[in-house]
């Protein structure tokens, strides 16, 4: 699919600084947890209040907090390790749906003492390829990152991660030979479907969510930033299907921050209207059962309505 001029990639996480009791006293951590200052994120982990950062819905305390964790857990780490899966994930920018309960990390070795319950540690043998430095952190790769989610997470989790690891520029075929090696391991066969579906063009969460849906209730497979060439020059669909003309929009909460947002989205809608395209606004009420399904239909003729084939690999 084309790519929209002036589309983003997703940056990288942005590190938040954490505090480590071992750096401080007793009376120090205990006075700044108590005034507000410090927020126990961890054993041992604290996370200086006001530490926020960029999230794809806005900033969400919840995310700084885990990235924060991962930070404070390499640094009180003494053994070699990398971070895997969903962290790995946010390290590298790449979106979630939901916010990881624990940190997850590779190792070669099983720890000797009681495990920390907020850390999830993955035992195996590492191999050079799949494992690199990211941000001052040691983190699974790009490639590695994205397999292990596609691998792990519902469809939903591993196609958001999938799809940005795509824009960043990761190539599908790399991640669909990798699962050659994985053939019968949990997870592989799921993986490989998610990998097949996914998108470089949705540019947020919201946009693979929107596509999940109509897949998983079983619509045709949807197209990623359509070109609409109307009296405004070229406008770009999020996500569609040119054989029936019609566009389905995400509105997040954030989109439009002024009122001249606001009128240059109106003019763009009119125009593409104007140039023969149905387009349907999609809010994350409609992401709840078969609600936006069910407006896709609506906004169909009669003759155009294809026969629904819900795809069971992609329920959750």
């Amino acid at each position: 699919m084309p790519r929209r001029p002036g589309a983003t990639v997703r940056a990288d996480a942005e590190l938040p600084d954490v505090a480590l009791a071992r750096d401080f006293s007793r009376d120090v951590v205990a006075r700044r947890v108590r005034s507000g200052d410090w927020q126990r994120i961890g054993c041992g982990i604290y996370l200086p209040a006001g530490r926020s950062g960029p999230d794809l819905d806005g900033v969400t305390t919840a995310r700084v907090a885990g990235l924060a964790h991962a930070v404070g857990v390499h640094h009180r780490l003494g053994t070699d390790h990398w971070f895997s899966h969903e962290t790995a994930a946010a390290i590298w920018g790449l979106p979630t749906i939901g916010v990881p309960a624990t940190t997850h990390l590779v190792q070669r070795h099983a720890p000797g003492s009681r495990s920390d319950p907020r850390i999830t540690r993955h035992v195996m043998a590492v191999q050079p390829e799949d494992v690199t430095e990211h941000r001052g952190l040691p983190v699974t790769t790009l490639e590695r990152t994205a397999v292990d989610c596609a691998r792990s997470l519902p469809p939903l989790g591993g196609l958001a991660v999938v799809d940005a690891a795509l824009a960043k520029g990761v190539d599908r075929e790399v991640l669909l030979q990798s699962l050659v090696t994985l053939r019968g391991r949990p997870g592989a066969r799921r993986a490989r479907v998610v990998i097949e579906l996914a998108d470089a063009g949705a540019e947020s969460a919201g946009e693979t969510f929107v596509r999940y849906l109509v897949l998983r209730d079983g619509l045709p497979r949807s197209t990623t930033q359509i070109p609409v060439e109307t009296r405004l020059g070229t406008r770009w669909g999020d996500v569609g299907w040119e054989v029936w003309r019609l566009l389905l929009e995400y509105d997040g909460r954030v989109k439009y921050t002024d009122r001249e947002a606001l009128v240059r989205e109106k003019r763009r809608h009119d125009a593409v209207v104007e140039a023969g395209y149905r387009l349907l606004r999609v809010s994350k009420e409609d992401l709840r059962g078969r609600t936006l399904t069910d407006r896709v239909l609506a906004a169909l003729r009669p003759d155009d309505r294809p026969r629904l084939r819900p795809r069971r690999d992609l329920r959750i």
